[in-house]
């Protein structure tokens, strides 16, 4: 017999029936596959600037701002947080979604879970000093640029 480790048969047994048990869904399967927040993050972070990654990106709307004439809708309380998803409104995607919730988009939407088809990509944002000059200092953002209303669903 050679020397090395082994696993009594119960054990190994036992060990192979909870990972099989890990492979059967929790819940039915949906027919639509979703990226959370931390995925979309890695996955655009692994991409790098100038490219972005194709999905549909499920988030819950915990915060949101707005700057010039775009609105944030954010995963985190925190849009400065490294693991925040960032969803960008253009105004006219601003102006489609009031006309479909009958309100406006940040009254109706904070604490949803919501979907967004579209690209998430790292996006440079640069401080500014108070006179608006840039500092030099920055850091990536990782967004996803909403044009149309129908690129968002929620529950």
């Amino acid at each position: 017999m050679t020397q090395g480790t082994y696993l009594p048969r119960g054990l190994l047994l036992g060990s192979l029936l909870v990972l099989a048990g890990c492979m059967v869904p929790s819940r039915p399967a949906t027919p639509e596959r979703w990226l959370d927040p931390s995925m979309a993050v890695m996955l655009a972070a692994a991409a790098g600037p100038g490219r972005g990654v194709d999905g549909v990106f499920a988030l819950t709307v915990r915060a949101s701002g707005s700057d010039r004439g775009q609105l944030y809708l954010n995963s985190e309380r925190d849009y400065r947080n490294p693991r925040n998803l960032s969803i960008a409104l253009t105004p006219q995607a601003q102006q489609e979604l009031a006309e479909r919730l009958g309100q406006q988009p940040l009254r109706s939407l904070h604490g949803r879970l919501i979907r967004v088809q579209g690209q998430a990509r790292l996006v440079r944002i640069d401080f500014t000093h108070r006179d608006g000059q840039p500092s030099g200092s920055y850091y990536y953002q990782t967004q996803v640029r909403v044009e149309r209303a129908s690129q968002l669903q929620w529950d």
